[in-house]
């Protein structure tokens, strides 16, 4: 069973997450401490850390900094209130694996989890994403295909980055609605046609192959070989 740490010293953001990670076959142990939680982090072997940003005693980008210096390579997600790209870039030149800015939706946190757990073990974090002609940068928030500028607006961008990370796979408007948006409730407005609308039109010109398709009254599919 894979082994998450948790470095967070909000006990409610803490709890939640614990239980989000726990009903997915995770084990989790949550400490709210710096200094503590880098005595937890040499002490056992984890398979991911999620490391709050702001901790009391030891910041979590210290610990982080730390444990690098000591050749701990366990994949750490950082979580911070602060989201601008000078922040994004700190947390992972700090040795940072992925950076989640706060308010953030459980089930991406997960997939995010995941994904570090699942990557091979590098000497560098990863900060791009790629899918065929797609390549995203998850620190300057910048998209491409076949190197062409896709200026992405925000929301543009984490629907890009749930379906690049989900090729082939049917993603439906519930999925969207929840992860990307955060919505718990059924929202009866056209939100999401708009920004996906506008993804499309940015993804292709006349000439390129559609690489959003829809799926009629399912949600829609990113190509799995674009």
């Amino acid at each position: 069973m894979a082994a998450i740490l948790v470095m967070e010293d909000d006990l409610e953001t803490g709890a939640e997450i614990a239980l989000e990670l726990g009903g997915c076959g995770f084990a989790v142990e949550v400490v709210g401490n710096g200094r503590e939680a880098l005595v937890r982090a040499r002490c056992a072997r984890w398979s991911a850390f999620i490391v709050d940003r702001m901790l009391p005693e030891l910041d979590g980008l210290s610990i982080i900094k730390a444990l690098r210096a000591e050749g701990n390579r366990t994949p750490a997600l950082v979580l911070s209130a602060l989201n601008d790209v000078s922040e994004r870039i700190a947390g992972l030149r700090a040795g940072g694996d992925d950076y989640l800015a706060k308010p953030f939706s459980l089930g991406e946190l997960t997939a995010r989890i995941e994904a570090l757990i699942r990557r091979p073990a590098s000497d560098e974090p990863a900060t791009l994403v790629h899918h065929g002609q797609l390549t995203l940068d998850l620190v300057a928030r910048s998209a491409l295909r076949d190197g062409r500028n896709l200026e992405l607006l925000g929301r543009e961008f984490q629907i890009l980055e749930y379906m690049m990370r989900r090729p082939g796979q049917l993603v439906t408007r519930k999925m969207l609605l929840e992860e990307v948006f955060g919505y718990r409730f059924e929202l009866k407005t056209n939100l999401l046609d708009v920004h996906v609308g506008r993804l499309r039109r940015k993804l292709d010109r006349a000439d390129d192959e559609p690489l959003l398709k829809t799926v009629r009254g399912e949600g829609f599919m990113l190509v799995a070989h674009a």
